[in-house]
């Protein structure tokens, strides 16, 4: 353990010295007031930290004191439905002791020590374990089954083991080690935020992360273990939108980190989650939901360590073998504070003012997602999915951080602000997204959805790229000026952008669509497509046509609920064909 004092002062960089024994990532604390910080550059007995908290009123001369040991977190029960800032401080705790304003220095373990969890071993005295093996579980929610695990780099056999009543800090067993080293066994475990942990292998993506929002699922889908980037300007739905994900997508766990936004937008999920009900448990949204809240007001240099927090906890639910999905809000905040502690510490400027490591910092950071074997002796599979979004100043992609993410990613979902100011959401632009795990995907769509699905899909975005090229010649010469079948190519566009595309995420119904009722929309609206081009050619007039009764039919198709879709479906194409056969008797 390290003793110093503090040398120089600049907002949240302090500089120390007498630091000589200290490391690298070593967590300090600063001043009589004990503020939390981090090492993250040495020069000789001179350490510059990174201070987790308001520094006003620190003086030079006074002690930093270094803990030796990396930022970490605590993994164990208590995480889910936690609400916690960028390094893992109880937020509700921390309100119940303070009040509503974070008092300075103030320390509470991240995880209740007084909670009583029950736990159900299901390994023995005697028995052989190895690293990531499951030594039990603890109903930590109703739907979550927290799986007590062997700490990474621990194999040996079980001393003694029982099930019972525990609190975090009480030991639930002994281990003895290869080398005969006894070893007591909690209910949690720490991990050093920096350091991702372990895995066996790693799988290439071959499943999709279900949403729910049809122009992702059917047109841009993420891939289970995959990494997206939701780019957009201001007032473009990124937040709404990664709502939407975290209600939505069939994962096990969601981890959404509020990483320098507004305190309204964490308000929002704060009052929805627990009113939400999940349509696969019933149950409230929020016992499957870690919230880790850095929001605009709350100190700089915590944003940087708000998204490994985050990344690290995601980490902990997959060993289990869960599908987890993690939502990054955003991700240019945390640049932000990475260029400003750069500045301080007078780093040569890359592109913008950012650093020139920020490239390798995202990449570091979304490159801990995927689809894994994880740790232990039963082959169990987890996934981590990332999807964070991008907030570049004006709606600007050329930015350092939008291109940064961009080389990284292999999902785009990129907002566009015209589309939100046309009430179009989620205003997802259909002609600069896209996904590079859709070929990879294909099978599993025809496998487990319709044979027709990819088939669907590419008639989809071949219309509508052609409905953008046919749009210039509408603007230079007027609609009038169209072949019929153009016109209807059109019509049929359009009804993909306003009966398809567009989704009310307040609308009870439409909020969610099943991959049945997606592929059932698309082939319904294909089908429209395909009658008309057939009347049409046999010289059934366009007006009549896109006046069609039916069409109304499809359009509120959407808001048909998942039992009565079947019928619905069946009985839009009845009358489709009724009507068009009318139309082609007329021309008779």
């Amino acid at each position: 353990m390290s003793k110093g004092s503090i040398r120089k002062i600049s907002g949240p960089l302090v500089i120390a010295e007498g630091m000589r024994d200290a490391n690298m990532f070593d967590v300090v604390r600063v001043s009589n007031q004990r503020l939390i910080g981090e090492i993250i550059e040495m020069h000789g007995d001179r350490a510059s930290i990174q201070v987790y908290e308001e520094t006003s009123g620190l003086k030079p001369g006074e002690p930093v004191d270094s803990t030796g040991v990396p930022l970490s977190v605590e993994l164990g029960p208590g995480l889910i439905g936690g609400i916690f800032d960028g390094i893992q401080r109880p937020l509700e705790e921390i309100v119940r002791r303070s009040g509503n304003n974070l008092a300075r220095g103030i320390e509470v373990p991240s995880l209740n020590r007084e909670t009583v969890w029950p736990f159900v071993a299901s390994v023995r005295s005697g028995q052989t374990v190895a690293e990531g093996d499951i030594l039990g579980e603890v109903l930590e929610t109703r739907i979550v089954s927290h799986k007590i695990l062997v700490p990474p780099g621990v194999n040996g056999k079980i001393r003694s083991i029982h099930s019972g009543d525990y609190r975090l800090e009480s030991p639930i067993g002994e281990l003895t080690d290869e080398t005969g080293n006894v070893i007591q066994l909690f209910l949690y475990q720490r991990w050093p935020v920096r350091v991702g942990r372990p895995y066996k292998q790693k799988h290439a993506p071959t499943m999709p992360l279900i949403t729910g929002q049809r122009v992702i699922d059917s047109l841009f889908p993420l891939a289970k273990g995959g990494v997206a980037a939701i780019p957009g300007p201001f007032g473009s739905g990124k937040t709404v939108t990664q709502h939407q994900l975290a209600k939505w997508a069939q994962a096990d766990i969601i981890v959404y980190i509020g990483c320098g936004e507004r305190g309204n937008e964490m308000t929002d999920v704060l009052n929805e989650f627990p009113e939400l009900i999940d349509p696969n448990t019933g149950e409230s949204l929020m016992k499957r939901t870690v919230l880790i809240a850095n929001t605009s007001d709350m100190p700089v240099a915590a944003r940087e360590a708000s998204i490994y927090t985050g990344i690290t906890i995601a980490e902990y639910f997959r060993d289990m073998g869960y599908s987890v999905a993690l939502m990054a809000d955003s991700t240019s905040r945390w640049a932000e504070a990475l260029r400003e502690m750069s500045g301080r510490l007078e780093e040569m400027p890359g592109e913008e003012g950012y650093p020139a490591y920020l490239a390798s910092r995202l990449a570091q950071f979304y490159e801990r997602a995927g689809r894994v074997t994880v740790l232990g002796s039963d082959n169990r599979e987890g996934s981590l999915s990332a999807i964070g979004a991008v907030s570049p100043p004006g709606g600007d992609i050329s930015e350092p951080v939008s291109q940064a993410t961009l080389r990284i990613v292999k999902v785009f979902w990129g907002l566009d602000a015209s589309l939100a100011y046309k009430r179009h959401f989620p205003a997802i632009n259909w002609l600069t997204s896209y996904s590079l795990y859709a070929d990879s995907l294909a099978s599993w769509f025809s496998e487990n959805v319709s044979d027709n699905w990819n088939e669907y899909r590419s008639r989809f975005l071949h219309l509508l790229q052609e409905e953008a090229e046919l749009e210039e010649i509408v603007r230079l010469v007027g609609m009038d000026a169209l072949s019929a079948s153009d016109r209807l190519k059109m019509e049929v566009a359009r009804s993909i952008r306003e009966d398809f595309l567009h989704q009310l995420a307040f609308h009870e119904v439409d909020t969610y669509s099943s991959l049945p009722k997606q592929d059932l929309m698309m082939k319904l609206i294909l089908l429209f497509w395909d009658k008309a081009s057939h009347a049409l050619g046999l010289g059934a007039d366009i007006e009549k046509i896109v006046s069609l009764p039916v069409r109304e039919r499809i359009g509120r198709f959407k808001y048909i609920s998942g039992n009565e879709i079947n019928d619905e479906a069946m009985q839009i194409e009845s009358r489709l064909a009724h009507e068009i056969s009318e139309i082609l008797e007329e021309e008779d």
